[in-house]
């Protein structure tokens, strides 16, 4: 019962986030130049056609993913069918191969922050693509086991945008840093941590949890 409640208040927390994403992302599609996060990038960067592109995709399909992502840790969702469930999953894995990930290799290369800032940005977006085409090849194979943990993997990348804005806010706020030591600290801390968290989730039973969950005819075999 505990381990139901704390993860239905993550999926709340992650629900909310992706609420204010949207809230954040709307004004971005009057597609001006100088609001918000764009007015940190130079005039050449902004008019920049590869830039301008990889933007307005990763915005939107980061989004759409973060949600898709969401839904497929939903047992009551899955359990409606699994066709539902391979669905949501296809869209999730499309999303991320195709799009969100590609474009947010764009981005690095305009990154804020130096060589530091864009190595970390480029890292997290090949780890990203590599754990969703793991969970995706895992899944045509029929290994389930597999399949929930490179699935959770993947989705910690990302949540990898709620940690980098939840850090950015103790950093700058509880501990004080300059805000150049917290960017530079958390592009690397929001992927990097997350994944160390959802490894050591998986050491405590996590997938296994998950899969229990949607699978109910394995239970007395995993809980062996």
């Amino acid at each position: 019962m505990a381990r139901k409640l704390l993860l239905a208040l993550a999926a709340l927390v992650i629900a909310a986030f992706a609420g204010l994403m949207l809230t954040k992302t709307y004004p971005y599609y009057t597609f001006e130049k100088g609001i918000f996060f764009l007015t940190t990038k130079s005039d050449e960067t902004n008019d920049s056609p590869i830039f301008r592109l990889g933007f307005y995709v990763h915005i939107t399909t980061s989004l759409v993913v973060l949600v898709l992502g969401l839904l497929q840790f939903l047992p009551w969702l899955a359990r409606l069918g699994p066709g539902l469930h391979r669905g949501l999953g296809k869209g999730y894995v499309l999303g991320i191969l195709a799009l969100a990930a590609p474009s947010g290799l764009i981005l690095a290369y305009f990154a804020n922050g130096g060589l530091a800032a864009q190595v970390g940005f480029t890292l997290q977006c090949l780890v990203w693509w590599l754990c969703t085409w793991k969970a995706y090849r895992t899944a045509r194979q029929r290994q389930w086991p597999l399949h929930v943990d490179w699935m959770l993997r993947s989705f910690a990348v990302t949540l990898a945008a709620l940690a980098l804005r939840g850090e950015s806010y103790v950093m700058y706020y509880v501990f004080e840093t300059k805000p150049i030591e917290t960017y530079l600290t958390v592009v690397w801390l929001s992927w990097v941590g997350n994944l160390i968290a959802v490894e050591m989730l998986l050491e405590a039973g996590l997938g296994r949890y998950f899969l229990r969950e949607f699978m109910p005819q394995l239970r007395a075999k995993l809980a062996a």
